[in-house]
């Protein structure tokens, strides 16, 4: 295997040979396909399930094989926009674009309204889209001034955020190892045992010392997975005759039109989102072993949630859905000990190609749940690990430790029981449905509101506001391309985790 090994932001600690790829090396031709075909393993059903679900609840039929090429076309172009970065846009990280699944609620909702009016099939796609394509530059302008909010957005705020990300996806990672949602033998023991030899192949892999074992962790055992489902019966290949060869991206297909009604709570959606694109930015820098404090953290945060909106109202002209980071990718670099962002061009790639020729794309649709939910039950633990090693750099004293409990309470309460929220309007359940979005707004009220405990300084302790406060006053102390030797607090902790 061989390397070409750039000098340019050098990895902050001694930690960072855990990675065999650092944030700008360029793997050889193999290692890096071999890398991003476990990163598109990963996230391929988070990709297509929202477009899936729009279409099966909203009645959109014949359309749905088309709207789910274009899912995986638009995620390779905005995946790419983040590893290649364009001027002011995109984050210079290999964080991998994805439809989002905090959009579905206020998307159906406008749909049915649509539907209700009595509309077809194409003007319902036609206001989804052309509503999505506007919302986008809510957040678009919103990315201007998010390095503005170092008061509210501070380490406590993302570390659970990035917590909640990680520990609510994890019911979805146990019901996929069970069978998936809707399966009539739903925690079935081959469906347990599948899921458990893929989790256990992947846990022996990742043990080994070897770099080419290791890097091969999730793809043996998805690999492993789909072949013993295969054999075993759990694969039908029948469904293949019916798909496309190939499948045309047209500009705003559909036509375009603009609804007033399901444009606020869409737009709402999109003040909200860029909280969790700071969560999972900050999360892959920490795993990629890349400063988060300081200016190159502040611009590499403002410019991957502007390239979120950019890519979300790309996606709406291309007939998609909106689009954001997706925080299992994360996952697959701790697996792998991958962060080249070169590999992000490898992704972007196979997912385009994925996108324009459907039967590729239809073979990994067949890959059993139980399988899927093996790697990512994985995936999102380490998600939810990465908000810890936060929450315990930003200091889990007294005020913190309220503010983490009340937040991951609320976040957690409500994806465990909906029905709470049942007697609220329509708006407001939309805005407060999502796990991420209620413990978020309580994270960031409650760190704003409740006053600051000034804990007594022993020795060579370090206090993290200290730090900002000094940082803001004399930039100098923050070299762009140069770690702080001490942790810092910008919209995160500092202290890489190792």
């Amino acid at each position: 295997m061989t390397t070409t090994r750039t000098t340019h932001a050098p990895a902050p600690s001694a930690a960072s040979n855990d990675l065999i790829y650092q944030l700008d090396d360029c793997p050889a031709f193999v290692p890096a396909l071999f890398a991003a075909l476990q990163h598109v393993l990963a996230a391929f059903v988070g990709i297509i399930t929202p477009t899936l679900i729009i279409g099966s609840v909203l009645g959109l039929g014949a359309h749905v094989p088309y709207l789910v090429s274009m899912a995986l076309f638009v995620s390779g172009l905005g995946t790419f926009v983040q590893a290649k970065r364009f001027g002011p846009i995109g984050s210079g990280l290999l964080c991998l674009q994805g439809t989002s699944f905090g959009f579905l609620s206020v998307i159906l909702s406008a749909g049915f309204i649509v539907k209700g009016r009595g509309g077809s099939e194409e003007e319902i796609l036609s206001t989804l889209f052309g509503v999505c394509f506007c919302a986008a530059f809510v957040e678009i302008a919103f990315s201007q001034f998010i390095n503005k909010l170092r008061r509210v957005i501070t380490p406590v705020v993302t570390g659970t955020i990035i917590c909640l990300m990680g520990l609510s996806l994890i019911k979805v990672a146990m019901t996929d190892i069970a069978g998936g949602f809707g399966a009539p033998d739903l925690g079935a023991l081959h469906h347990l045992a599948l899921g458990g030899l893929v989790l256990v192949t992947i846990v022996v892999f990742n043990r080994f010392q070897s770099q080419s074992v290791r890097l091969s962790a999730v793809i043996a055992g998805l690999a492993l997975g789909f072949g013993v489902a295969w054999y075993t019966g759990q694969v039908d290949f029948a469904q293949m005759t019916e798909v496309p060869l190939v499948s045309v991206p047209v500009p705003f297909k559909y036509g375009f039109n603009f609804d007033w009604v399901a444009f606020v709570p869409i737009a709402v959606i999109f003040l909200i989102t860029p909280l969790e694109t700071a969560g999972d930015l900050t999360a892959n820098s920490i795993i990629s072993k890349q400063p988060v404090s300081g200016p190159l953290y502040l611009r590499r945060i403002k410019s991957g949630v502007l390239a979120d909106g950019c890519n979300s109202a790309l996606a709406a002209m291309f007939n998609s859905l909106p689009m954001t980071t997706f925080s299992q990718n994360n996952g697959v670099i701790q697996l792998t000990g991958v962060a080249s962002r070169h590999v992000g061009f490898y992704i972007a790639a196979l997912l385009v190609l994925l996108g324009l020729f459907p039967a590729v794309g239809a073979v990994l649709q067949l890959m059993p749940k139980p399988v899927l939910g093996g790697a990512t039950l994985i995936m999102f633990g380490t998600v939810a690990v990465a908000g810890i090693k936060i929450l315990t750099e930003a200091g889990l004293h007294r005020r913190n430790v309220l503010i983490v409990a009340i937040s991951l309470g609320l976040g957690l309460g409500v994806a465990a029981v909906p029905e709470a929220l049942s007697q609220m309007p329509d708006a407001l359940k939309n805005i407060f449905g999502s796990p991420i979005t209620i413990g978020a707004f309580s994270a960031i009220l409650l760190n704003f509101f409740l006053p600051e405990e000034h804990q007594p300084l022993a020795e060579n302790d370090y206090e993290p506001e200290a730090h900002l406060h000094s940082v803001l006053q004399n930039p100098r102390h923050a070299e762009p391309d140069q770690p702080s030797s001490a942790p810092g607090n910008g919209l995160s902790p500092a202290n890489q985790a190792g």
